[in-house]
């Protein structure tokens, strides 16, 4: 009785202690779990780090300067008008080197009585704007040089054939000078096909307008080509 008793007693011992590995065990798996110290599979990708920047868009508008005036200016040209003559300019619009997308726009503004001594054409590659008189457009891509365009054909206008000493006279016979002019001007704006305002030279001279109109209300001046031709 006392041999049973003892393996009785043996049996509950061993079961005691496997049952108090077994929680220890237990406790040890659950506190990993917490802490995190289990091997789960985990990837990472590198960061994407985005900057934006500014592009720009840079043109001048320039012509070989004659001298007749001696002003030292090249953009206040004189030239003296023989009949029948023609008379070398080359008024050009160069877009700076790395300058965006963009819609350039050259403005020629003739005097009154122009036509009546006067003609040129403009050069190749310009459109006329439908509905702005005097007003061409070209489109510019981005690139890594400067990219002149000449304005007019072949750099030159003519004096008519039918102009007489008569009319020469004419032009400053009251003591007020009133011979015939040409101003040009140039304009350059971004373009893109996203945006409505910008994806079509019309909208986009509309925006240049209404900018030059915000610029004359401040007194800023823009850049002129001005031409006179005098006797």
């Amino acid at each position: 009785m006392a041999s049973f008793k003892k393996l009785v007693s043996r049996l509950f011992a061993r079961i005691s202690k496997k049952t108090m590995l077994m929680a220890i065990a237990a406790t040890l798996v659950t506190s990993g779990v917490a802490s995190g110290t289990l091997a789960w599979l985990i990837d990472r990708t590198p960061e994407v780090t985005n900057t934006f920047t500014y592009g720009d868009i840079n043109i001048t508008l320039e012509e070989t300067d004659n001298n007749v005036d001696q002003d030292g200016n090249p953009n206040t040209n004189e030239y003296n008008m023989t009949p029948g003559s023609v008379i070398s300019k080359d008024p050009r619009v160069t877009v700076l080197a790395n300058s965006e997308d963009s819609w350039v726009f050259v403005k020629l503004v003739k005097s009154d009585n122009f036509d009546d001594f006067m003609s040129f054409e403009i050069a190749e590659g310009w459109t006329a704007l439908a509905g702005a008189d005097g007003v061409y457009y070209r489109q510019a891509d981005n690139a890594e040089q400067d990219v002149v365009y000449p304005v007019l054909k072949d750099n030159k206008v003519n004096v008519s054939i039918d102009v007489t000493k008569e009319m020469l006279n004419n032009l400053d016979a009251d003591g007020v000078a009133n011979y015939p002019q040409l101003i040009i001007s140039a304009y350059a704006i971004q373009r893109d096909d996203a945006i409505a305002d910008l994806n079509n030279a019309a909208s986009a001279w509309n925006l240049i307008e209404a900018e030059n109109t915000a610029a004359a209300a401040t007194n800023e001046g823009e850049s002129i080509v001005t031409q006179s031709l005098g006797q």
